[in-house]
């Protein structure tokens, strides 16, 4: 449940015109928000590839398959990407601040108590930090 959760407001971010359904433009867009590079060309590729009713548009479903896709290696790559644009200060692990800058870069307002609170919740060692491992075990929650 909680993996649809995920899914489900990952593709309400992308979803930015809220019609319900994710066009190629609105993938290059937020694909380059999170710091990758992907060509409109890539983007339509991707949305055409996975369109389940030919319309030109991610739906739901659609969306889900595009991101569950991929090999282990590739989701263990994007992971690591993930952590980086997070972790922010070369540290190594996720502070509360730095998990406030990139909540706010994705739209998502949090004070620093908030985010302490959010890393708490996977915060095994008690440092008040994530390192990899905590923000891997966040990530398949």
């Amino acid at each position: 449940m909680a993996e649809y959760q995920q899914h489900r407001r990952l593709f309400e971010r992308f979803d930015e015109n809220r019609d319900g359904k994710i066009s190629a433009e609105e993938l290059q867009q937020c694909v380059h928000l999170i710091g990758k590079d992907m060509s409109y060309e890539e983007a339509k590729a991707a949305v055409e590839i996975n369109d389940s009713d030919n319309d030109g548009l991610l739906d739901f479903e659609d969306f889900v398959r595009l991101i569950e896709d991929g090999s282990e290696e590739e989701k263990a790559h994007e992971l690591k990407e993930a952590f980086r644009m997070y972790e922010m200060e070369g540290c190594g692990c996720i502070t509360p601040e730095s998990l406030n800058r990139m909540l706010a870069k994705l739209g998502e307002s949090r004070t620093i108590d908030e985010c302490r609170g959010m890393i708490c919740r996977y915060d095994i060692d008690g440092d008040g930090l994530l390192n990899f491992d905590e923000f891997e075990i966040m990530m398949r929650c």
